[in-house]
């Protein structure tokens, strides 16, 4: 029971899924709380992944055969998951954007970042994500739906994991009395990130059942390096993590698990 305490913390801080009345009262919320839920961000991950799999495959068969109909699917879809998260992980995208591009000193970059309206950085950032996302859907789905569904299964979840690696590898920086993600950062143990990864055994085995290994392995390969480049921009630049870190890392390795598996098919 106290594990599904963390996974509902967990949808209420990282969805718009409504958690409220006598069951958030049920939920509760502490430091502590927030921090074991960490090891359920990956679950997030399968609520992502079923609503956007719903939506692209009811969109997918009800415009077959239009030569569009992968496309439309994959621009509702997308419609979806951001109504269901909020624009979480997309606004810290634009806010890491907007900082790293907008100053090279590491303290005016922190600043820049905690700024909420959005610049010519972050506008950019998150018009080129959604663009690399839809073509790379419309892409899978034109070679089969199949192909699209085992993509939106594996990246949705395997991208909740990778950031986790960033909280246990590198220090929180920023505004930390102000900071939502702090108390997320404080420790991150071994055994919640061992719960992490075992969220996306499930889905990555489904992957692996529909699709042939070389999908598998390209998918999982490039979100992981995107993951790690993210990493290591952050650890230069830096010295360490914010929250908005942590959001455009899950959308940078999302990218590149549909990416992955578009190159797989190509190779194939």
């Amino acid at each position: 029971m106290q594990a599904l305490r963390h996974y509902l913390l967990a949808v209420q801080f990282f969805t718009r899924i409504p958690v409220t009345g006598r069951l958030a009262d049920w939920v509760g919320f502490s430091p502590a709380m927030l921090r074991a839920s960490a090891a359920h961000f990956p679950g997030i991950g399968w609520l992502a992944a079923a609503l956007s799999v719903a939506v692209f495959s009811a969109l997918h068969w009800a415009l077959a055969p239009s030569a569009w109909a992968p496309a439309v699917a994959a621009v509702f879809c997308t419609i979806a998951t951001v109504l269901m998260t909020g624009g979480f992980h997309e606004d810290g995208l634009a806010d890491v954007a907007d900082g790293l591009g907008g100053s090279a000193d590491r303290e005016r970059a922190l600043d820049i970042m905690k700024d909420s309206r959005i610049g010519a950085y972050g506008a950019m950032a998150l018009v080129l994500a959604l663009l690399a996302k839809l073509s790379l859907l419309s892409l899978l789905g034109a070679h089969s739906l199949p192909a699209a569904v085992s993509a939106l299964v594996g990246a949705h979840v395997l991208s909740r994991l990778w950031p986790l690696f960033i909280v246990r590898s590198l220090p929180h920086v920023g505004d930390t009395a102000r900071s939502k993600s702090k108390p997320l950062a404080d420790q991150i143990s071994g055994g919640a990130l061992a719960a992490a990864m075992a969220w996306c055994l499930v889905p990555l085995a489904l992957v692996a059942y529909a699709q042939p290994a070389l999908y598998l392995m390209a998918s999982v390969a490039a979100s992981g390096l995107a993951a790690a480049w993210m990493a290591r921009w952050f650890a230069r630049r830096l010295q360490g993590f914010t929250g908005d870190c942590l959001g455009a890392t899950q959308q940078v390795s999302e990218i590149g698990f549909y990416l992955g598996a578009a190159l797989a098919l190509r190779w194939m």
